[in-house]
């Protein structure tokens, strides 16, 4: 397995994901250098808590401008949970605040009612949730996913939800409650998955392993 950078933002408990690289045989290097973020082989973005919060502790140690040439140079780039929401253009959460735009598209609130708005609909989506293909022409092939089967099981905690511009940059989906949830985005070397591998048992220990052996695009 190849070496992984974890980006070291403040947004995230990066515990689990370090352990769950770990035992998938990678080296895992924390960092908030963005000279070594911007010439590692791979970097995974985590990210929990609020957009504005997270964007303004990326830029506030020019890591957002290392995650972009990460991007641009055709490095595998992994964005977790809120790290797979700031890969976006925007967010509408606490009002406007703009993202890395790596994957053209927003960020909004997961809707608290059904689609008649009579029904409350429990918001953050909390829990195990299974994953499907966009629709029967999307490719799980030489993506992130290649080693997933479709219907699996991963873990989701959030309360936002990624909207991409590109219905062709959504990998695959989720339903919860009724509403469609973009679980994973990609956009050429940039990867998004709204849940999280490091708490997703083997089936996110695989996904992980995956992104560990993507080479440059």
């Amino acid at each position: 397995m190849a070496d992984v950078t974890v980006v070291d933002s403040k947004i995230a408990n990066l515990g689990n994901l370090v352990r769950a690289l770990q035992a998938i045989g990678v080296t895992a290097t924390v960092s908030d250098d963005p000279a070594v973020i911007s010439r590692s082989s791979r970097v995974i973005l985590p990210g929990v808590g609020a957009f504005s919060a997270g964007i303004e502790e990326l830029r506030a140690k020019g890591l957002h401008h290392a995650i972009q040439d990460v991007a641009s140079s055709g490095t595998p780039l992994l964005g977790i949970c809120l790290g797979m929401q700031l890969l976006l253009d925007s967010s509408t959460e606490g009002g406007f605040h703009v993202g890395l735009g790596l994957i053209s598209g927003t960020v909004v609130a997961i809707p608290s009612k059904d689609t008649q708005g009579r029904r409350e609909r429990k918001v953050p989506h909390i829990g195990w949730s299974s994953i499907f293909p966009r629709s029967v022409d999307t490719r799980w092939a030489d993506s992130i996913l290649s080693d997933t089967r479709a219907a699996e099981y991963f873990y989701f905690v959030h309360s936002f939800m990624a909207v991409p511009i590109d219905q062709n940059t959504i990998l695959a989906q989720s339903t919860y409650d009724g509403t469609e949830i973009n679980a994973a985005l990609a956009e050429k070397n940039v990867t998004g998955v709204q849940f999280h591998p490091e708490r997703s048992g083997p089936a996110g220990l695989a996904l992980l392993a995956k992104f560990s052996r993507m080479e440059k695009c």
